[in-house]
């Protein structure tokens, strides 16, 4: 599906760009892609990021809305698009509607922002494959947030416990100021909220509340909030790097004295009008066992 997802992007990217007409350029662009033009280190707050970039584009697909917004210009409104599509097909269409709304390309853009999470692991990866692919046509600085910390720190309520499903019966944990962790069901604490379009496989807690996840209204809240961070790898956020279990390749040996299983050895066929062992050849018909009126 990621790759997909990549293939996507890519073809959309190549049909948009006037810099890339024909795949061949794309991949020629691809082998020419050079480091990062951005050098300013880390943007903490929405207020500081769009003002040190004024032609930003905002992808989060961590909930089932996808949600694409674009400040065109220096001081301009955000622009604004939602779908309820699966994100690998939302994210291109609202960023397509958006480009052309604002009269930008993706040339344009000078600084991308992406949700990595909690939330949707495909949809947050498709956002980030999506950018890594924008990337290689235009290397603008990427930046992340978290969407349990927006939510917490928009609510504006310290006593409010933000939550959403981390499987395995745990769930994602975000209070202001505090790290986000993941937390067993029975050591949840009172308070709970959750934000609205968010996905669940363990069953709700009787004491949670659910709480629009809205940017266009959210962020505005938290304009002047550290919420931001760099990253040169777009990717779903994670508690620790999986672990993958390992373990020693052996040569097949063949069983002691070459001996097939008793339970082979001994078998027998039906087939015929004779009983042979398995491995047997079969006796041959003699003269008087030929049937009658057989010919000579």
């Amino acid at each position: 599906m990621e790759a997909g997802v990549m293939g996507r992007a890519a073809i959309w990217v190549v049909l948009t760009s006037p810099e890339v007409g024909d795949a061949r350029n794309f991949f020629c662009a691809l082998a020419r892609r050079g480091p990062p033009a951005f050098r300013g280190g880390v943007v903490p707050s929405l207020t500081q990021l769009l003002a040190a970039h004024p032609v930003v584009l905002l992808l989060d697909s961590a909930s089932a809305r996808v949600q694409v917004a674009l400040w065109p210009d220096a001081g301009a409104a955000p622009l604004w698009r939602a779908r309820d599509d699966e994100a690998g097909t939302g994210l291109f269409v609202c960023a397509e509607e958006l480009l052309a709304a604002g009269g930008r390309q993706i040339a344009d853009v000078k600084a991308f922002v992406f949700c990595e999470g909690p939330g949707s692991v495909l949809g947050v990866r498709s956002a980030a494959m999506a950018l890594r692919v924008w990337q290689v046509l235009n290397p603008a600085p990427v930046f992340a947030y978290q969407s349990l910390a927006l939510v917490a720190h928009a609510l504006g309520d310290p006593a409010a416990t933000v939550i959403a499903d981390a499987r395995r019966d745990s769930w994602h944990v975000a209070r202001p100021g505090a790290p986000l962790h993941r937390v067993p069901t029975a050591e949840l604490a009172d308070n709970l909220v959750m934000p609205e379009h968010f996905r669940h496989w363990t069953s709700l807690p009787g004491h949670v509340r659910r709480t629009p996840y809205d940017l266009a209204a959210l962020l505005p809240r938290v304009a002047d909030v550290d919420l931001f961070h760099l990253t040169d790898a777009p990717d779903a956020f994670l508690h620790e790097e999986p672990a993958y279990a390992t373990w020693t390749p052996q040569v097949h040996q063949k069983p002691e004295g070459g001996k097939q299983n008793s339970d082979v050895r001994g078998q027998t066929s039906e087939g015929g009008g004779n009983k042979t062992k398995t491995g047997e050849k079969p006796e041959r018909a003699s003269a008087s066992n030929a049937p009658t009126g057989a010919g000579p």
